[in-house]
C-alpha cells in the first residue's frame, strides 16, 4: 500500500481525517497525497487569465494549513490541486501514481445531518474503482481487531480486488469474518464464495434480509466489529448511489470505518 489519497472538502475538522489517514500510513510505511479541487472556466477575458493559478495557489496554501495542525509522524506528505470535477481528478491522480487507497470522510460540513454520504463522498464511491476507506468524524486509528466483511454475491471476478484487505489483516493480524446476506432474487451461484476470500476468513455466516446493510445490522451487535468491508459493484451495497450520489443516514450509517473495494462494472 504505498499511495493513500486524502481529498481534503470544506469541512473545518479536515485535519481530523487527515491525521487518521497518516497514522494508518505510518503503520504502511506508505506516502499521502492531499488533495484539493476547485471548478473554474476561463473566458475570454484576459483579466481572468490567472484565475487557475490563483485559486490552485489558494488551495495550496489552504492544504498547509491543514498539514501544519496535525502529527506527520515522519510520513511523506505531498499536495495537490486540481482544476475539474473531483472524479476525473482522482482517475488522473490514480492514473499517474497508482493510488492503491483513498481515505475520506463520509460527509463535509456543507449537507445536512440526514446524509451519511454528501455528494462529493458519493461520487467518489460511485464513479471511481478505488478502493476507499470512509473514516467517521473525529475517528482515531486504532487496530481493527475483527472485521466483517458483508456481501449478497460470494462471486469476485478477480482476486487483487481483495488486496487492501488481505494487506490491512496481514498488518494488524485482524480476524476477518464473512457474512452472506441472502436477499431476495438470489441465486445458488450468489453462494458460491471465493476462495481467496474463504482463505482468509475466520467464520462465515449466512442470514437472510430484505437488504445486505440490514442484514448487517442484525450481526453487528454480536460481533462488534472494528472495522466493516463491503464491495461496491452495481448491485451490491452501495446499490442507491446507482440513483443518486448522496446517502442517507436512514439508508445507511456506521460508526466505524468502513472499507469499500472496488469491482469492476458488471
Amino acid at each position: 500500500m504505498k499511495h493513500i489519497l486524502v481529498p481534503i472538502g470544506i469541512s473545518p475538522d479536515a485535519h481530523q481525517t487527515l491525521q487518521y489517514a497518516v497514522d494508518f500510513a505510518e503503520q504502511f510505511a506508505s506516502q499521502v497525497y492531499v488533495m484539493e479541487v476547485f471548478n473554474v472556466s476561463v473566458g475570454a477575458g484576459k483579466s481572468l487569465v490567472n484565475v487557475p493559478q490563483k485559486l490552485a495557489e489558494s488551495g495550496i496554501e489552504r492544504l498547509k494549513e491543514v498539514i501544519d495542525k496535525i502529527d506527520s509522524k515522519g510520513v511523506e506528505i505531498k499536495i495537490a490541486t486540481y482544476n475539474g470535477d473531483i472524479v476525473d481528478g482522482l482517475k488522473d491522480i490514480d492514473k499517474e501514481l497508482g493510488i492503491d487507497l483513498i481515505i475520506l470522510a463520509p460527509r463535509s460540513n456543507d449537507v445536512t445531518e440526514e446524509l451519511y454520504l454528501g455528494n462529493t463522498s458519493g461520487k467518489i464511491i460511485k464513479q471511481t474503482d478505488i478502493p476507499t476507506l470512509i473514516v467517521p468524524k473525529g475517528s482515531v486509528m486504532t487496530t481493527p481487531k475483527t472485521i466483517l466483511t458483508a456481501f449478497k454475491s460470494g462471486i469476485l471476478k478477480r482476486n487483487r480486488i481483495l488486496t487492501p484487505l488481505i494487506e490491512i489483516k496481514k498488518k494488524f493480524g485482524s480476524t476477518v469474518n464473512l457474512l452472506l446476506v441472502k436477499t431476495p432474487g438470489y441465486t445458488d451461484s450468489d453462494l458460491r464464495i471465493n476462495t481467496a476470500l474463504m482463505d482468509i476468513s475466520s467464520q462465515v455466516t449466512m442470514t437472510e434480509a430484505p437488504t445486505t446493510y440490514l442484514g448487517v445490522l442484525e450481526r453487528f451487535e454480536a460481533q462488534h466489529p472494528d472495522l466493516l468491508c463491503v464491495f461496491r459493484h452495481k448491485r451490491g451495497f452501495f446499490k442507491k448511489l446507482w440513483e443518486k450520489n448522496t446517502i442517507l443516514k436512514s439508508e445507511f450509517s456506521s460508526r466505524i470505518p468502513v472499507l469499500v473495494l472496488s469491482v469492476k462494472k458488471d
